[in-house]
């Protein structure tokens, strides 16, 4: 497995995963703007915000295991072992994995939303990605997200998003249910 796929991950693989466990998450970025119809590339990755009690750190903990998550680099191919369990795991605010189903990340405080998950889940809405269910990121939020970052390839999809967040709020195109 290297450590950067040029393809798109199986995101229903993954989630399924967590969604087995348990794992309370949002699903932000690329992937929630993409799950609301925006018509934007796909990323080689998905981004995940999980919330962080013990609890669910330590469900989450059984998942990556499961996963056989790694930690993911460009100097080792397959990437780093990764051992942690829940309280180390939300000691950092993101982990770049990857496992056999494609690379994902996890961000505890995405840029605009230092509350993270509870911040989030205000306003996220529930979708079938590939036959399995999965909370996503507000379009609105996304774009929020997006523009604090203020990353070149952020930067480059805005414009489409605002498209699309006002043909959604127009009534032009539905939300997925």
């Amino acid at each position: 497995m290297s450590p950067h796929r040029e393809t798109a991950p199986d995101a229903a693989g993954i989630v399924e995963v967590l969604n087995r466990h348990g794992v309370d998450y949002i699903v932000i970025g690329a992937f929630a703007a993409i799950a609301q119809r925006a018509p934007i590339p796909a990323t080689r990755d998905i981004d995940l915000t999980p919330d962080t009690t013990v609890e669910n750190l330590n469900r989450l903990t059984a998942a990556l295991k499961e996963l056989g998550a790694r930690i993911r680099t460009a100097a080792v191919d397959g990437g780093l072992p990764f051992d942690h369990d829940g309280r180390s795991l939300g000691g950092e605010a993101v982990w770049n994995l990857i496992c056999p189903h494609g690379e994902f990340d996890i961000s505890f405080r995405p840029s605009g939303f230092e509350e993270g998950f509870s911040q989030l889940a205000l306003r996220a809405h529930k979708v079938s990605v590939g036959g399995v269910q999965v909370m996503i990121a507000d379009l609105g939020d996304v774009i929020r997200s997006k523009e604090a970052a203020g990353r070149p390839k952020d930067l480059q999809v805005l414009p489409t998003l605002y498209r699309h967040q006002r043909s959604l709020e127009s009534g032009e195109e539905h939300r997925p249910r």
